[in-house]
């Protein structure tokens, strides 16, 4: 196997119920292991991020990523970068969202910045989400201020969901 081949493995994502710890939910990528948190089916919420969360670090991860990358490519004295994403439910037949914030720190010009914001725009996994989702990007000196109260809750969307009862017999 080349290395080129090795570039494109495909990579497994395993997610599994612990019965050493009550059940909950674990994630697995290669050795690495990570909780999943939600609702449990026993009424309570498990700690971690949820389904929602763990989508939104993707897309922010991505975009870091794709914005480290190209300042690198191009030689811009991009010091330090910060990405803050946000998911949201569209109402009454809108579509769902997520805010992506960006801060970007070092010696940039307006146009070296409007440079990234464009490359954080065309990062691969935020051309999948927005397929389905509007994606809202930003540029802003910290990634925190969102209200937390618009925000979609996993468990509450979960709970909307028509599920019809099957008979196990």
């Amino acid at each position: 196997m080349t290395s080129q081949d090795s570039a494109h493995e495909l990579r497994e994502v395993v997610v599994a119920s612990d019965p050493s710890n009550h059940g909950a939910l674990v994630g697995h990528v290669d050795t690495s292991q990570f909780e999943i948190g939600g609702p449990d089916g026993l009424g309570q919420v498990a700690p971690g991020p949820n389904p929602y969360d763990l989508l939104s670090a993707s897309l922010a991860a991505c975009t870091a990523m794709t914005v480290r990358f190209q300042a690198r490519r191009q030689k811009l004295p991009l010091e330090h970068v910060e990405v803050g994403v946000s998911f949201y439910h569209g109402v009454q037949g809108e579509r769902d969202a997520f805010q992506r914030t960006l801060a970007l720190e070092g010696e940039l010009d307006a146009q070296q910045r409007a440079y990234l914001l464009e490359a954080a725009n065309l990062c691969p996994v935020g051309e999948i989400l927005g397929i389905s989702a509007d994606i809202h990007t930003r540029l802003d000196a910290a990634t925190s201020g969102h209200n937390a109260s618009t925000q979609a809750r996993y468990e509450d969307v979960l709970g909307e969901l028509q599920i019809p009862y099957v008979d196990a017999d």
